[in-house]
């Protein structure tokens, strides 16, 4: 329950989702985005996103499409 307890706050929310888009806004710039990534880098980025998200706590029955 460690990771879920730093979400039990709208502010540690917000913190996490605004440094989300000052990130997200670095990285989209075009002197970032023209440097080359490692392919080690790339393969960890990969395998970490097809790994199922885990949601602790929700059913299965609660989750909607």
């Amino acid at each position: 329950m460690g990771q879920l307890s730093t979400w039990q706050s709208g502010s540690d929310q917000r913190a996490w989702l605004s440094m989300l888009i000052d990130t997200m806004e670095q990285v989209s710039r075009p002197e970032v985005r023209a440097v080359p990534c490692d392919g080690q880098v790339l393969a960890a980025l990969r395998a970490q996103l097809a790994r199922t998200a885990s949601m602790p706590y929700v059913s299965s029955y609660g989750l909607r499409n």
